[in-house]
C-alpha cells in the first residue's frame, strides 16, 4: 500500500498525532508537495509546540519556498523551545541552521 495512503488512514483514527502529521509531512515533502508539507508541519506545531523537531523541518520547508522571514521564526521560536526542554543537541542543530541564512 502506498505510504501516504497509509498515513492518512492512520491519522483518520488518530488525528492529534503529531508523529503521523509529522510523517506525513516529510512523505509530501520527498513528493515535492510543498504546500500541503507545509501545512501538516505548522499543524504540528500547533498541536504541540513542544514537538522540538518539526521546527528545523518546518524552517528549512521556509527557505525552499524563499520565505526567509518564517524561516527565521520558526528557528528562533525552536530555539525558544529547546532551551527550555534543555535540548541541547536540538538547540544547537536549530541555530546552526539560523546562523547559515543570517549571516
Amino acid at each position: 500500500m502506498d505510504r501516504l495512503v497509509k498515513l492518512n488512514e492512520m491519522l483518520a483514527t488518530s488525528p492529534e498525532d503529531c508523529f503521523l502529521m509529522h510523517a506525513l509531512a516529510l512523505e509530501y515533502l520527498k513528493r515535492g508537495e510543498i504546500a500541503q508539507a507545509l501545512s501538516y508541519f505548522e499543524k504540528v506545531i500547533t498541536t504541540n509546540s513542544h514537538y522540538i523537531g518539526t521546527y528545523y523541518h518546518l524552517a528549512k520547508t521556509y527557505e525552499k519556498t524563499n520565505q526567509l522571514a518564517k524561516a527565521i521564526d520558526a528557528y528562533e521560536k525552536g530555539i525558544q523551545i529547546a532551551t527550555a526542554l534543555r535540548d541541547q543537541h536540538a538547540k544547537n542543530e536549530l541555530q546552526m541552521a539560523l546562523e547559515e541564512i543570517t549571516e
